[in-house]
């Protein structure tokens, strides 16, 4: 696992050089691509690279797993709802998307790295494996109910790591 996370921490750190995106395309165009970016974004944009590879590998994951919805950003926007359909507050599987905070990206650099990384994951199948079939993560500084549950995978950056057992 070490030397295949090492590859994968140059060949990421070796395609996102500078501060600008290394594809350009249009949102509207490729909605799952941007849900995904937006969720590395929102939750490992001040991480190492390879824990936002993991961040992005998880999601996939999850779109691979029946026990969750089938696409990127079903996925990324699951969570409980209010009758009238609005997300509730804190109540959502990644905690960005429902926080009542702005969903724009103010780091262009940190979003143009989400970016690429969202490509490469979705597009290419580039960087998948890395958290070895985890479905679930957490940052660091918490200890939430469900961890133990799960079987731990490892910690990469400020987050660790799980999957069904």
């Amino acid at each position: 696992m070490r030397t295949f996370l090492l590859m994968v921490i140059v060949t990421l750190s070796a395609t996102i050089i500078k501060a600008e995106p290394v594809f350009s395309f249009d949102f509207n165009d490729h909605p799952e691509e941007k849900c995904l970016a937006l969720n590395i974004y929102f939750e490992a944009r001040g991480s190492i690279l390879a824990d936002k590879a993991g961040v992005a590998d998880v999601v996939m994951n999850r779109v691979r797993d029946s026990r969750y919805p089938d696409t990127i950003c079903k996925v990324v926007k699951q969570g409980y709802k209010h009758p009238n359909g609005a997300m509730k507050r804190h109540k959502c599987q990644f905690s960005w998307y429902c926080d009542g905070k702005s969903d724009t990206p103010a780091d262009l650099d940190r979003w143009y790295e989400a970016q690429t990384i969202a490509w490469f994951m979705s597009k290419a199948d580039k960087f998948r494996s890395i958290t070895e079939g985890a479905t679930h993560y957490h940052a660091d500084y918490v200890e939430p109910s469900w961890a133990e549950s799960l079987q731990i995978i490892g910690k990469i950056g400020t987050h660790i790591f799980y999957r069904w057992e």
